[in-house]
C-alpha cells in the first residue's frame, strides 16, 4: 500500500506529539513525587540531607491526624497532622505501596484543651516540630545513617525546617516505627485516604 507523502509526514508529526506528551506526563509524575511543586523546596538534597518542604501545607495532600492522649485527665497532649507529597495517595491506592520519592510530613503540635458545648475539646496549639520521611526504594544514600528500610528519616524542631536533630534511624526512629514494619514502616491504618 502506497502512502501519500503528506499523510506520511502528518502521521510522523502525530507520533512525535504523542511521544512528547507521554514523556512530559512521565516527567511530571516523577516531579510530583519529588515535590517540585511551585514555590516549594525539595525534601532531600544530593547528599541525602532531608528538609521540611516550604509549602507542604498548600501543595501536599492531607493524609490524616493523630491525637495523642494526655498522660493524666482528659484531652490530648499532642496532635499530629500528616501530609503526603502530590500523587502519593493515588499511587498507593493503585499499588498498595508508597512510590519512590514519596514524602510524608508529620507536623507535631502541642494542644490546648478546654470545655466546649460539645464536650472537652483538644485543638492544635503551638507547633513543636516536624517528622519527615522520604521513600527511597533504590537505596540512593547508602551509608547515610538516616536512610534505612527504604526510607529517609528526620526530625526537625519548630523554627528549624532545614536542620535535623536526628542522628540515625536506629537511634531516633526505629523504636517508634518497628510495630509498623509490615505496612512499610508507616502506620497506614490511620490514613483513610489510602484505603482502596
Amino acid at each position: 500500500m502506497k502512502i501519500n507523502r503528506y499523510v506520511y509526514v502528518a502521521l510522523l508529526a502525530l507520533a512525535a506529539t504523542a511521544l512528547s506528551s507521554a514523556l512530559v506526563f512521565a516527567a511530571s509524575g516523577r516531579a510530583r513525587m519529588a515535590d517540585t511543586s511551585p514555590g516549594s523546596t525539595a525534601p532531600v538534597d544530593a547528599k541525602g540531607n532531608l528538609h521540611v518542604p516550604s509549602n507542604y501545607r498548600q501543595g501536599y495532600e492531607y493524609l490524616g491526624s493523630w491525637a495523642i492522649a494526655a498522660d493524666h485527665g482528659s484531652g490530648s497532649k499532642q496532635i499530629h497532622e500528616v501530609y503526603a507529597s502530590p500523587g502519593t495517595i493515588e499511587a498507593y491506592r493503585k499499588t498498595g505501596k508508597f512510590p519512590n520519592g514519596a514524602t510524608l510530613i508529620k507536623a507535631v503540635y502541642a494542644t490546648q484543651t478546654s470545655p466546649m458545648t460539645t464536650g472537652t475539646v483538644s485543638r492544635v496549639g503551638k507547633l513543636q516540630g516536624w517528622f519527615v520521611m522520604v521513600r527511597d526504594d533504590k537505596n540512593d544514600h547508602p551509608g547515610n545513617p538516616l536512610w534505612a528500610h527504604g526510607w529517609g528519616w528526620s526530625w526537625f524542631d519548630a523554627g528549624k525546617p532545614k536542620k535535623t536533630t536526628s542522628t540515625s534511624f536506629q537511634a531516633n526512629c526505629q523504636a517508634c516505627h518497628t510495630p509498623a514494619r509490615k505496612t512499610d514502616w508507616v502506620y497506614t491504618q490511620g490514613y483513610a485516604p489510602l484505603r482502596r
